[in-house]
C-alpha cells in the first residue's frame, strides 16, 4: 500500500516549469493593485487579525502570489483567537491538492476551506482549552475573492458605483433562525438566560455553555453542535475592482453595512480603516473590541482609490450580483464590466461535512488521506464521509472523500448523533 501510495504522489508530480507556463497561459488579464489598511481599539484583548500578501499557489513563482486577510474574535479567553491567526492559513492550503493550475486551485479552495476550519477546531479543541473565536478569512487572488467565516464578524464589498453587498452571514442565534433550528435537532437547547424569579434577558444562547453563536471555532464546553465549517462565497470582480471591509462585531454592532462603506468612501485604505472605527467609537463608545481591515483592488493603471459613487445606486443595485452566463456576448460583458458587476462563483453555508466535502471537485488524495486533517489512511482504513449521514438523504457509503475515525467522530458530534464537549451544569 504505502509504496503504491509513494508511485501515485510521484505521478501526480508537475515540473516547476509547466506550472509556471500553466499559470502564465491562465493569467487573461493583468492582476489587481492591492492596498490595504488596519485601525483597531481593544477593550478585553481578544481581537486578533492576520494580514499576509506574499503567499504563492507555485513557490518560486512570483505571478501565482494571493493575500490573505483574517479577523479572529475570541471569547472566554483569547487562546483560541491566538491559535487559529497561527495554524488555519497552513491547515488550508495543505487540503489543496497540488499541482493545480490557476482555475481548478480556486475551485478547490472553497472545499479546503471548510477542511481547513475543522481541523484546527479539532486540534484546539484536542488541548482541553475552552476558549472560542469567531472567524472571518478572505483570500484574494486577482480579482477573486474568496471569503469564508464562522460567527458574527463580518466581510463587505463597496463594488465601484456604490452598491454594498455582504459576503458572510452572521451566526447569532438572535437573528439566524435556519442555525436556530440546526442547533436544537442537533441536540443543544436554545433560550435565553434566566433570572431569580423566571425573567429572561437578554440574547438567545445555546445551552450548555451560554454561547450567542451557533458557529466558531473551539469553545469545547459548549457542545460540538457549535462547528466550525464556515459559510463560503466566492465572487469575480469586473476590472473595475472594490473595496473590502472586514471588522469584528464590535463595528458592525455600531454600524450598518451601508454605513461603513458610507463612512470610509473616497479616503486611501490605512486613513479608511481608522475612519470606520472611530465611525463606530462615536456611534457605540468602546464596549468591545473594535477591529477593521479594509482592502482596496485597484485596476492597475489606476493609481488612484475607489471613487465616491454617484447618487443614484438603484440600477447598479439590480446589476451587483448577475450570475454567470456562459453564452454572454462580448459586448455585454464589457457593458455589465463598466458599470461594475460582480460575478458570483460560488456560495454555501450548509453546517453536513457530507454536503461540504462530497461536492464535484475531484480530490486528488482523497482514497489516501483524510479530506479533514491530512493524514495518511491504510487499505481498509477511510470511513466514507457520506456513511450514515442522519441529515443526507442518500447514503453513499462507498463514494469519497473519506475520513479518519477520529474526524468521523468528529462529524457525528457536530450532527448530534454523539454527545461531545464538556457537560456545564
Amino acid at each position: 500500500m504505502a509504496s503504491g501510495e509513494g508511485r501515485r504522489r510521484r505521478d501526480n508530480l508537475v515540473p516547476l516549469a509547466a506550472l509556471i507556463s500553466r499559470e502564465m497561459r491562465s493569467e487573461k488579464m493583468e492582476k489587481p493593485t492591492v492596498r490595504y489598511g488596519h485601525a483597531a481599539q481593544s477593550r478585553k484583548g481578544e481581537d486578533y487579525f492576520l494580514i499576509k500578501t506574499d503567499c504563492q499557489r507555485v513557490m518560486g513563482n512570483s505571478s501565482s502570489t494571493f493575500s490573505v486577510f483574517a479577523i479572529f474574535d475570541g471569547h472566554n479567553g483569547n487562546a483560541a483567537a491566538i491559535y487559529t491567526r497561527e495554524n488555519l492559513l497552513n491547515h488550508i492550503l495543505s487540503a489543496i491538492p497540488r499541482g493545480l493550475g490557476r482555475d481548478e486551485w480556486l475551485q478547490a479552495l472553497p472545499r479546503a476551506l471548510v477542511a481547513g476550519f475543522v481541523k484546527t477546531d479539532k486540534e484546539f479543541q484536542s488541548r482541553g482549552e475552552t476558549s472560542g473565536t469567531t472567524a472571518t478569512f478572505v483570500i484574494v487572488d486577482g480579482w477573486t475573492v474568496t471569503v469564508a467565516s464562522v460567527g458574527d464578524s463580518r466581510c463587505i464589498l463597496d463594488a465601484q458605483g456604490g452598491a454594498v453587498s455582504t459576503l458572510t452571514v452572521d451566526h447569532r442565534l438572535e437573528e439566524n433562525v435556519e442555525e436556530r433550528e440546526r442547533v436544537t435537532a442537533s441536540g443543544g437547547e436554545v433560550g435565553r438566560l434566566s433570572i431569580v424569579g423566571g425573567t429572561e434577558i437578554g440574547p438567545l444562547r445555546c445551552w450548555p455553555g451560554g454561547l450567542c453563536l451557533s458557529r466558531s471555532i473551539g469553545d469545547m464546553d459548549v457542545g460540538e453542535f457549535i462547528v466550525p465549517v464556515p459559510h463560503v462565497k466566492q465572487v469575480k470582480l469586473s476590472n473595475a475592482g472594490g473595496r473590502l471591509v472586514i471588522a469584528s462585531d464590535g463595528i458592525w454592532d455600531a454600524l450598518s453595512s451601508e454605513m461603513a462603506a458610507k463612512s470610509c468612501r473616497g479616503l486611501p485604505a490605512e486613513l479608511a480603516a481608522r475612519q470606520v472605527v472611530k465611525e463606530a467609537l462615536r456611534t457605540r463608545g468602546l464596549k468591545d473590541d473594535t477591529t477593521c481591515i479594509v482592502v482596496d483592488i485597484i485596476p492597475p493603471d489606476n493609481s488612484a482609490q475607489p471613487s465616491t459613487p454617484p447618487k443614484k445606486q438603484n440600477k447598479l443595485r439590480a446589476l451587483l450580483f448577475r450570475k454567470k452566463s456562459h453564452d454572454s456576448a462580448s459586448k455585454l460583458s464589457k457593458k455589465l464590466s463598466a458599470v461594475a458587476i460582480v460575478e458570483e462563483l460560488f456560495e454555501e453555508g450548509s453546517a453536513m461535512l457530507a454536503e461540504r466535502l462530497g461536492n464535484d471537485v475531484e480530490s486528488r488524495s482523497s482514497l489516501f488521506t483524510c479530506a479533514v486533517c491530512q493524514v495518511d489512511l491504510g487499505a481498509s482504513e477511510g470511513i466514507s464521509v457520506h456513511a450514515g449521514g442522519i441529515f443526507s438523504t442518500s447514503s453513499k457509503p462507498w463514494q469519497g472523500p473519506f475520513l479518519c475515525a477520529d474526524c468521523r467522530n468528529k462529524k457525528d458530534a457536530m450532527e448530534g448523533k454523539r454527545p461531545s464537549g464538556l457537560k456545564v451544569a
